[in-house]
């Protein structure tokens, strides 16, 4: 198994930088690579990036790039996101999960672990 929690939300103006944190462990942990999706109000959950420990795949959504960068920290087990340039489309529930198909990282159904979410609120 494994376990994240994500942290860093909150309530930002537009035009600001986020980063969002998501601490990981479990035995188990160099077997999954993790993803950070998001859900807005009315809107389907969606995968904005993924990448592995060794960090030789990385997956970005078309609507992610360029403006949301993913990384890793594996001696503090945690995946970090990076919000630049914030707008008030980017409010949304920000959740972290693991997935052990480190082939396919976009593919969402395979992400099996799920951390609890971290809210980030872009006022205009």
């Amino acid at each position: 198994q494994v376990q994240m929690v994500e942290s860093g939300g909150g309530l930002v103006q537009a035009g600001a930088s986020l980063r969002l944190s998501c601490a990981a462990s479990g035995r188990t942990l160099s077997r999954y690579a993790l993803g950070w999706f998001r859900q807005a109000p009315g809107k389907e959950r969606s995968l904005v990036a993924a990448i592995d420990w060794s960090g030789s795949r990385i997956y970005y959504a078309d609507s992610a790039k360029g403006r949301l960068t993913i990384s890793k920290d594996n001696a503090q087990k945690t995946v970090y996101l990076d919000l630049n340039s914030v707008s008030p489309e980017d409010t949304a529930v920000y959740y972290c999960a693991a997935t052990a198909d480190l082939l396919r990282l976009q593919m969402v159904r395979n992400y099996q672990y799920w951390g609890q979410g971290t809210q980030v609120t872009v006022s205009s």
